[in-house]
Order: C-alpha cells, then structure tokens, then sequence
C-alpha cells in the first residue's frame, strides 16, 4: 500500500467535509473493493474517510409501505432482520447469498451499490424493486443510479445514507454463483407491485445490472414461471470469460428468471 491519511468522522456533515477538502480520499465502508486494490497498489487514495463511526447509518426499519436500511448495515445484519423478513422475505435472501460469512459480517449495502460491481447482488434487489437511493444531497431512483461498469449517478462529496424499498408483494431472488468467491455468474431479481414488474438482472452483463423490459411484459399479462416458458435474451452485451460464456449467461437469465418467479409465488 501507499501511504494515506486515515479519518474516522461522526457525522455525515464531517465524513462530506473531509471529501470536500480531499478530492482523491475514498470512502471506506466494508472495504472489499477498495482494500484488495490498494494492497495491490493499483489505488491510491491520499486519504480513507471510515463511515463506520457514524450513528444511525446502520439501522433498518419499516417506514409505511418501504423497508429503509441504512448504508452501512451489513449483509448479515440485514439477512437475519425481522423486519425484513417479515416485509419482504426475497429482499432478506439477497444479503444472505452473499460470498461468505467473513463477507457478510463486513459486506455492507451503501459499499456494494456504490461499486457497481457487475458481478455484485444487491444492484440487481435495488433495481428490480424500484428502490430510492438517498444521499447527504438528494434522493435517486434506481433506474437513474446505475450507469454502467463500475459506474454510478453520484457525484463528488455525495454519500450514500439509506436505500429505500417499496414492499413488493411478491419479489424473489435466483443466483447462479461462481464456486470460489460466491459472486453471482448471473443473478436475477424479480417482483410484483401492483401493475409494476421489474426483472433485473447482475452478473451477466457487460455493462452491469439491467432490466429485461421483454420478460416484464409477459409477466404483466400473468405473473407465472410459465408465462417466460420459451423466451430468451440475446446473447449479445452479455460477459464471457474462464467461468461461463456469452451464451450460457443468456441462457442461465432465462432459467433463473422462471424460478424466482416460481419462487415468488410459491
């Protein structure tokens, strides 16, 4: 590692301080992503602002029809919560399916968004139920949050404070993971809220989590695993490498999408 300053604040107000008079600090929440790269020397941030100390960025909680849980609530804590098992059991087995218990006692939500990693689980949950990223500036919606790779609408000294989530009454999650780190070679989320259905999808595409607008469709006009019987997606835009081909990740949203929605309404 290069050398850095290391900032532990107490107050959001502090932790946006800090990165406005730091241009090149980072953030530091869980630290999956940010620590490997450092260690490898292939990040160098002139200072690490810990969001660890702050009070209240951990909660979660039912507010009306959302389940609200705080940036830095960890997988574990949000996998296990009765309030989102009892809301939204599909939304609680995201987190749970997460790398491994060292990941999930450490992983948190605002690190895993924040990323965009394409491989990452929660992007597909966030996407899928229409959720509202809030920040120390503004609220986003989902469908305007994720940009890209890596990529993300927040700006400079914004921070992640909460993900809202509308109660879907029936929302599930199906993964296919990769045998040694867990990451999801394709992850797919779907949900019913009323007349909106939303399938996403992470893992398979090159350009991250998406939505499959043609599967929405069919599930508009019946909310069925047998509804999608046949249909697929192209595989073009979808990632290859060592592990699973364009091809196969094409065919594995298709399979996957059939049983979360058969999981869904079970």
């Amino acid at each position: 590692m290069y050398d850095f300053t290391f900032h532990r604040p107490t107050t959001v107000r502090q932790a946006a301080g800090l990165l406005a008079r730091n241009p090149e600090a980072k953030l530091l929440a869980g630290g999956h992503s940010l620590l490997p790269v450092m260690k490898q020397r292939l990040a160098q941030p002139s200072a690490l602002i810990d969001l660890s100390l702050i009070d209240g960025l951990d909660t979660i909680e039912q507010k009306g029809r959302a389940v609200v849980i705080g940036a830095m609530a960890r997988h574990a804590d949000v996998a296990k919560s009765p309030v989102v098992i009892a809301a939204m059991p599909g939304l609680a087995s995201v987190p749970g399916s997460v790398g491994d218990p060292q990941v999930r006692n450490r992983g948190t939500i605002g690190g895993s968004i924040a990323n965009n990693d394409p491989n990452a689980d929660y992007p597909a949950a966030v996407l899928g139920l229409g959720a509202t990223i809030i920040t120390n500036k503004r609220r986003i919606a989902a469908d305007d949050f994720f940009q890209g790779m890596y990529t993300t609408a927040l700006e400079d000294g914004e921070i992640i404070v909460k993900v809202s989530f509308p109660v879907a009454k029936k929302a599930a999650y199906e993964k296919f993971k990769h045998p040694a780190s867990g990451f999801a070679l394709v992850g797919v989320f779907v949900s019913k809220r009323g007349s909106d259905i939303r399938v996403a999808v992470t893992g398979a595409g090159s350009n991250g989590v998406f939505r499959v607008k043609s599967f929405e469709e069919a599930l508009k006009k019946r909310f069925a695993a047998k509804s999608l019987e046949g249909m697929s997606i192209p595989a073009t835009g979808m990632n290859a490498d060592i592990h699973a081909s364009a091809e196969y990740r094409a065919h594995l949203v298709g399979v996957l999408a059939r049983r979360a929605v058969a999981k869904a309404t079970a």
